[in-house]
């Protein structure tokens, strides 16, 4: 940035302001990414549903949300116990390079807990929300 006026002259405080607009205006582009942590095998159709919801309300909240589960079975079999390995395997790569993890309903299934697992493994910050987009305190979820 050019820290002289138009005639030549140092010109500090209008380079400060313009760099403090500058900085302003990163600040408030950034979007932490979220690793969203919902059910997903069993009643498929109505999980698919409420990811996509919560992945929604990520990106109200200013969030960029990252829902693995609602990508791979796009192109991998969730049957096939192999794939689902995989699948998962991907899932947790993708999730260190998440800022956060968050865990949405009140059942935590088995693919769930390996994924809040690894994120307590690498000092991740998990929030919990109800099926409401509510928050709440982690003890008040059923396994």
């Amino acid at each position: 940035m050019d820290r002289r006026n138009s005639e030549g002259y140092p010109d500090p405080t209008v380079a400060e302001a313009l760099s403090n607009v500058a900085r302003e205006e990163k600040v408030k582009q950034y979007r932490p990414l979220v690793y969203i942590c919902s059910p997903f095998a069993g009643e498929t159709e109505y999980n698919i549903s409420r990811a996509r919801g919560y992945c929604r309300f990520a990106i109200s909240k200013g969030c960029i949300p990252l829902a693995p589960h609602l990508l791979f079975p796009q192109f991998m079999d969730e049957s096939d116990r192999q794939q689902r390995e995989l699948g998962l395997f991907f899932a947790l790569v993708l999730l260190g390079k998440c800022n956060e993890v968050w865990v949405f309903g009140s059942r935590i299934s088995d693919g769930m807990s390996r994924e809040i697992a690894e994120a307590r493994k690498r000092g991740l910050p998990i929030r919990y929300w109800n099926s409401r987009c509510e928050e709440v305190m982690p003890h008040g979820l059923s396994r």
